[in-house]
């Protein structure tokens, strides 16, 4: 029997306290804030909402400042789990209630979502992420001494050389990274992360 899948949502404290504000805002307001925030999702560089729309939902769901980008913030990091995950509402559905959501929001998240997901899922395949792109790498074994002069260790250290081009120009810029065997095997990890989330998307 396999095991069960690990929570993609975990309990914070962050999260604790904005699942308890989530379930305190007013239903008929809920979906539309939904909506707008999934609609606006692969906008990494775009606010959900202007400074003067802020103002209004503060004074809409009687939440302070910092509690509102609280909620905005979790809301659209939920959101985000679902189109990298690809989920199915019925496995969405699991993550919110193993956060404790209550029901009347665990249904407004179902329904737009299954309304809106795969539109979503769609449009973060066909944006470019980032304004450069990877073009070549190149990488070295560099072997550094040990500063004391009794100390015979050795600390090796990779460099990985990059060519990363901007979207509107022809020139190449070479990015020099360097790491240690600890660093290199975080990077490693990440990396892993990064492809099992592409993977989740294709």
């Amino acid at each position: 029997m396999a095991a069960p899948a690990a929570p993609v949502l975990r309990e914070s404290v962050s999260m604790k306290r904005a699942v308890s504000l989530i379930n305190e805002i007013d239903i008929g307001r809920f979906p539309r804030l939904l909506t707008r925030i999934l609609q606006k999702l692969h906008l990494k560089a775009e606010s959900s909402f202007s400074e003067e729309e802020e103002e209004k939902l503060q004074a809409a769901f009687s939440l302070e400042k910092q509690d509102l980008h609280l909620v905005l913030e979790t809301i659209a990091f939920i959101l985000e789990q679902a189109v990298y995950h690809h989920m199915k509402p019925a496995a969405l559905q699991q993550h919110l209630h193993g956060i404790h959501l209550a029901q009347d929001k665990v249904e407004a998240f179902l329904s737009v979502w299954s309304s809106l997901g795969q539109e979503t899922v769609e449009k973060f395949r066909q944006r470019s992420l980032a304004p450069h792109k990877l073009e070549t790498v190149g990488w070295q074994l560099n072997l550094q001494m040990a500063h004391s002069a009794q100390a015979k260790l050795k600390s090796p250290q990779a460099v990985l050389q990059l060519g990363v081009r901007s979207e509107d120009s022809k020139e190449l810029d070479k990015v020099l990274v360097e790491f240690s065997h600890k660093e290199l095997l975080d990077f490693y990890n990440k990396l892993e992360t990064i492809q099992a989330q592409l993977d989740a998307l294709t």
